[in-house]
């Protein structure tokens, strides 16, 4: 089974999980990526009767124009019912990094606002020690070379993401050969440096369910 078909079945998934337990009143995350571009055709596709969806990047609410689903902002809402994104990788306790598309800031905010955090992914993504991914991290501008000297005593190679701006107007960074072994710990420790705004690991708030698409089935993960 080719990937987009993998990623598509795992969008798939997720809208027949979400699907009866939505209502008028209910808000749903949409997140950035491929896969989540699946999701969102799904979504163009059925006209859901919901209150609204907030999304992670100007580039989704663009995708979603089509749904008749109102966008919303984060600030008019109590909290997210659903937040459907991807992962550039997740190993087996539901850990993530996030952010090849550079809306990683975005996505941990609704991610962390949510009842219910649904990641989408191919078996691909898979990763026992995360890190084989580069790991994103939005930075200040102003702040960007004195960050890359922290992350290269970290044992990090930092690459700044050319010509790339977050929807939020900074940059990206990526860390390539970082030593991710206690996700948790790394993304405190790099949160704490000045100047950063948010990384791409996802261990403070996993995913909730991880649906992983094989070549035979979606493999629902929640343990």
């Amino acid at each position: 089974m080719e990937q987009e078909d993998k990623k598509r079945l795992s969008a798939e998934k997720a809208y027949e999980i979400i699907k009866t337990g939505l209502h008028k009143d209910s808000v749903i995350g949409i997140g950035t990526g491929s896969t989540t571009n699946y999701f969102i055709e799904i979504l163009n596709n059925k006209k859901l009767d919901i209150k609204g969806a907030i999304c992670s990047s100007e580039a989704s609410k663009k995708n979603l124009t089509d749904s008749g689903i109102d966008i919303l902002e984060l600030n008019e809402v109590h909290q997210i019912d659903y937040y459907i994104d991807g992962a550039d990788e997740f190993n087996s306790r539901k850990e993530l990094i996030k952010g090849g598309g550079g809306a990683l800031t975005r996505e941990k905010i609704l991610a962390n606002s949510s009842k219910k955090f649904i990641c989408i992914v191919d078996d691909t993504k898979y990763s026992e020690v995360l890190g084989s991914f580069p790991l994103p991290i939005e930075v200040i501008e102003f702040a960007r070379s004195a960050i890359s000297r922290e992350i290269l005593k970290m044992g990090g190679r930092p690459v700044l993401r050319n010509n790339f701006v977050t929807d939020n107007g900074n940059q990206i960074i990526d860390v390539h050969h970082l030593d991710i072994k206690v996700p948790y710990e790394m993304e405190q420790l790099i949160n704490n440096i000045p100047g950063v705004v948010e990384n791409g690991i996802f261990a403070l708030r996993t995913a909730d369910i991880i649906l992983k698409a094989t070549d035979q089935s979606v493999e629902e993960i929640s343990i």
